[in-house]
């Protein structure tokens, strides 16, 4: 199955620790934005964001912000809400 997104394993100058760089291009399918679980807690922090959504099972999506983190537990369900450009992210699972 191939994934709506391309990522990069990147190092944390300094540091030795490794965090994701992911990245949706604008010309993602609606249809592969699906909603789903993670394994693991995840803390994500927008890079760019182009109106890009978030949203958790029960509630209403909401923006995401360049730079304001936001934790996602594991096991809980979400899905993104596409934009009106490329979406990049950093996570970091802890």
């Amino acid at each position: 199955m191939t994934k709506p997104y391309t990522e990069e394993i990147k190092e944390q100058h300094g540091t030795g620790e490794t965090y994701i760089l992911r990245t949706f291009q604008e010309d993602v399918n609606d249809e592969e934005l699906v909603w789903h679980r993670d394994r693991r807690t995840r803390k994500v922090t927008p890079l760019v964001t182009n109106n890009w959504s978030l949203q958790f099972d029960d509630r209403p999506p909401f923006k995401l912000q360049p730079g304001v983190e936001v934790v996602i537990i594991k096991e809980t369900y979400h899905r993104l809400l596409k934009g009106d450009g490329k979406l990049v992210v950093r996570i970091k699972e802890i």
